[in-house]
């Protein structure tokens, strides 16, 4: 066989045959504990405390959990069809950009990185931090450092820093690595939750709790605690009526859905998935279905165990309630009902791993955003670079820059209130997307179809719809609604200066 000569033009190398590429390997076990694995954080052990105080009796607490559930599968559903369609890195991101144009996919780009995607990180890690000085009382956050205005250096934000540093360079080191991490975090937090509703239910469960609970399951009325003589507090109690209620249950569904958010971030993995077409659709079901349901399971868990009704000045977990449990931490009362003492412990264990898994997950698949943004010069251009392993190195690094950042401002709880609104949108957003590229792109190739199309996405469209102007109106959530849209619209500028640039160049 002839060889051509190294000065002949056919044998100069390729410089893309060399390249790195990203790697197709998550299948469909690795893509359900992504989605899994990122649903699961804190947010389950905490956020009942709050939702019982809006709704006020059990039977609307579990409706509202029932509400969360059937609508994040609807979404789920309706991801399906658009992740086969088009299994690229950024998912979403892509989505958007492709229904209505680059714009609406850099405003959720934008969002993501500057609140969404690093906020929550950021919160995680420091969720991760509390608990773990709950087993370690020297690396506790009333422990300052330093501190000037409210940036504030304590032993736990050091160790939130610490985690996310760490998380971003395991991932730095190939997509196995990040997998593996994945897999073993997100089946033991699984197991461990599972052993958790079991305890709760079988020896969690007594009759003053359930006869508390159940006796009238629908009476709702607001609960919050005010202060009253000497320092303490007292609980003030406001009747819910039709409309009230309804205003109520939309309030509520903010820590559920926020709670069961993050199942997207699998399709921003798409671009790494084995037979896409089979193993997106499939594994967004299976993950958010186990999710939702375990999700449930856990406040009958916690229903059977303590009264949701409770006095904020109570001295043990049974008087104080689902309502009013130290520091919100539903979870940790409910065992300390049949643990004891040893329950804080055991939670903060539980705690421990469920965190860590979720934010290798949300490190992992976030990055893949901003490198997909950044190949469409909608971002710094370093981003959309892969290392030698096949993962975008400079996305998870900026990512981790910003999250520490968010850490030490401690900023990120009033960003991520700002934004639930926004995050409702974009998902609505998304699924009418479902609409317009059936009518744009007729004769796609759709290896899945959504089920229940049209009626089912059109169904969460409206819901998501009403729940958006439900906390437009509701006096707790008004305040929040602005800024969020605000930080939003102040994408728009930076698209046109970004687009400017980039022609520049």
């Amino acid at each position: 066989m002839s060889t051509l000569p190294a000065s002949h033009p056919s044998a100069a190398p390729n410089p893309s045959a060399s390249a790195p590429r990203l790697v197709r390997g998550l299948g469909l076990l690795d893509s359900a504990m992504l989605v899994a694995g990122s649903m699961i954080g804190s947010g389950i052990f905490i956020v009942s405390a709050d939702m019982a105080r809006q709704v006020g009796s059990a039977g609307w607490l579990l409706v509202v959990w029932v509400l969360t559930g059937g609508l994040t599968l609807i979404a789920a559903l309706s991801y399906g069809e658009l992740a086969a369609m088009m299994p690229r890195a950024g998912g979403q991101y892509v989505y958007l950009r492709e229904a209505y144009g680059p714009l609406w996919g850099f405003l959720y780009g934008w969002t993501l990185f500057l609140v969404i995607q690093t906020g929550t990180i950021a919160a995680v890690a420091v969720a991760f931090a509390k608990f773990l000085g709950v087993l370690l009382p020297q690396l506790s956050e009333t422990h300052v450092l330093v501190q000037a205005g409210r940036l504030k250096l304590t032993p736990a934000t050091l160790v939130a820093i610490g985690v996310l540093i760490l998380l971003t360079w395991s991932n730095t080191t190939g997509l196995r690595t990040g997998k593996i991490v994945q897999n073993v975090f997100t089946l033991t937090k699984i197991a461990a939750l599972a052993a958790l509703i079991a305890v709760g239910l079988i020896l969690g469960s007594n009759q003053t709790a359930i006869d508390a609970n159940f006796r009238d399951a629908w009476s709702a009325a607001a609960a919050q605690a005010v202060p009253g003589d000497g320092g303490t507090f007292v609980k003030s109690v406001a009747p819910l009526a039709t409309l009230g209620l309804l205003i109520a249950l939309g309030t509520a569904m903010v820590g559920s859905l926020f709670s069961a958010d993050a199942w997207n971030n699998l399709t921003f993995t798409a671009g790494e998935v084995k037979n896409p077409q089979r193993t997106l659709p499939l594994s967004l079901v299976v993950g958010v279905g186990l999710v939702c349901a375990l999700y449930f399971l856990a406040n009958l868990a916690y229903l059977v165990t303590l009264p949701l009704a409770g006095d904020p000045a109570g001295a043990t977990a049974l008087e104080r309630g689902i309502q009013f449990a130290r520091n919100d931490r539903v979870a940790t009362a409910a065992m300390e009902v049949i643990l004891g003492n040893k329950a804080a412990v055991v939670m903060a264990v539980l705690v421990l791993i469920s965190t860590f898994g979720c934010i290798n997950g949300m490190v992992l698949a976030g990055a893949r955003v901003y490198y997909a943004m950044a190949k469409d010069g909608l971002f710094f251009q370093r981003v959309g670079s892969l290392n030698a392993q096949g993962v975008p190195r400079n996305g998870l690094v900026v990512q981790c820059v910003w999250a520490c950042a968010l850490t030490l401002s401690g900023t990120y709880g009033d960003l991520l209130d700002y934004v639930i609104f926004a995050v409702l949108i974009f998902y609505a957003l998304t699924i009418t997307g479902l609409f317009v590229l059936r009518r744009k792109r007729p004769d796609a190739d759709r290896p899945y179809r959504a089920v229940g199309y049209p009626l089912l996405p059109a169904l969460y469209v409206v819901a998501a719809g009403l729940i958006a102007l439900d906390l437009l109106v509701a006096a707790k959530t008004r305040g929040n609604t602005w800024p969020g849209m605000l930080i939003v619209l102040a994408g728009v500028p930076v698209y046109w200066l970004w687009r400017r640039r980039t022609k520049a160049n």
